[in-house]
């Protein structure tokens, strides 16, 4: 079972959500939050598997709730929103979050999301990966990227990364989020052997 935490200002939201998640057999919710602190004190006595994370909300904000979680525990978050700019899908990134998905996204696409966060993949709604490509599409990997590619190249975990580079493991994805949707890829394969054809890894 994938253990969930919704994580909503609204309870309306909150009541439709958690009664999406609860109808598929393979995901449970453990808990429900109204706002970003909640969340925090909420996660760190749960230690669910998936949050399920609004961006704005009093208190704290899903961002800042999201660095917080990442910090304390090995959660996934992914964020769950009506807002797609780019300012607010790079700070949820930067923050550490799985995956970016917006509240008008379609049920199963939500539900794959919540899955692949769990198998610890990047689960984005395709108008935000595109965004996101488009906002680095012209930049080459930091000095920093190339050194989480090459540990991946070896065989390294994202924990093993993070211990090797010491990083958080919530740092390693963040970095592996921004060097796929630089490659264009989805995964770590890709991102490898893509890397290796421009000559930018052994």
């Amino acid at each position: 079972m994938i253990r969930v935490l919704v994580v909503d200002d609204h309870p309306v939201v909150r009541s439709g959500l958690i009664g999406m998640l609860t109808a598929e057999p393979d995901l449970d919710v453990v808990g429900e939050a109204g706002d970003g602190a909640e969340a925090v004190e909420l996660a760190r006595e749960l230690t669910p598997d998936v949050v399920l994370m609004d961006l704005r909300m009093p208190v704290l904000d899903g961002v800042a709730a999201t660095e917080r979680i990442l910090r304390a525990d090995s959660s996934r978050v992914v964020v769950l929103t009506t807002y797609d700019t780019d300012a607010d899908i790079l700070l949820a990134v930067e923050a550490g979050a799985t995956g970016y998905l917006l509240k008008d996204s379609p049920r199963e696409d939500l539900v794959a999301g919540v899955r692949a966060a769990a198998r610890g993949e990047a689960a984005l709604t395709p108008s935000v990966a595109t965004r996101l490509v488009s906002s680095v599409r012209t930049e080459r990997l930091t000095r920093r990227e190339l050194e989480v590619l090459r540990l991946v190249a070896s065989g390294r975990s994202n924990a093993g990364i993070g211990t090797a580079l010491s990083i958080s493991e919530a740092t390693v994805k963040t970095h592996l989020i921004r060097i796929f949707t630089k490659l264009g890829v989805q995964d770590r394969t890709a991102a490898v052997t893509t890397a290796r054809s421009r000559g930018w890894i052994g």
